[in-house]
């Protein structure tokens, strides 16, 4: 029995194209999916790791071994920054910009810098490891010669979207459609 209400994977008619509406804010950084379930179950997987650690810190303090305990605490706490770095991952828009989040970096590219964002056939990597295979992706081409010249945004075969073709075709379509408007305007 499907939910529709439950989820955003709805019609791409029934998005409105996704326009924002009267009362969202631009100016804001939004991502223009939903994080996919890869990406979702790796961070689940890591805070429920992390409550098993917090739970063995418990035990370790009230055997009355502190340094343990602190340890252990320690240690789930950077596993929680994990997960949520992991979560925030991605491509972001705003009227200022594509912003690329990576686990380590963040790279935004303001509107006024970009040539083009064109969708291309090409090697792409498989859940981010080193092994390659066929797919599409999102690139941006930057004016002027810069040094990098093009960037990789997006992948149809990165944890957002793995066996979700539909929903790589609409976060595409939906940041060319923000690179359409807002280098026009920028």
């Amino acid at each position: 029995m499907p939910l529709p209400f439950l989820t955003a994977d709805r019609a791409f008619d029934d998005a409105a194209l996704d326009a924002a509406l009267p009362f969202d804010d631009r100016d804001q950084w939004r991502r223009p999916y939903r994080p996919g379930p890869w990406r979702v179950g790796a961070a689940a997987l890591l805070l429920l790791l992390a409550s098993f650690v917090l739970f063995a810190a418990v035990i370790i303090a009230l055997t009355d071994s502190l340094a343990g305990a602190a340890v252990c605490a320690a240690l789930a706490a950077v596993t929680v920054v994990i997960s949520l770095r992991l979560l925030r991952m991605g491509t972001w828009v705003s009227a200022h910009g594509v912003r690329r989040v990576g686990f380590l970096s963040t790279r935004t590219v303001p509107w006024a810098q970009i040539a083009a964002v064109r969708t291309a056939q090409q090697p792409v990597r498989w859940l981010g490891l080193p092994r390659t295979v066929q797919g599409q992706a999102l690139i941006l081409v930057r004016r002027g010669g810069a040094a990098d010249g093009q960037r990789l945004l997006l992948t149809d075969k990165n944890a957002d979207f793995v066996a979700r073709a539909e929903a790589f075709e609409r976060a595409a379509d939906s940041i060319e459609a923000w690179a359409y408007e807002y280098r026009t305007t920028a």
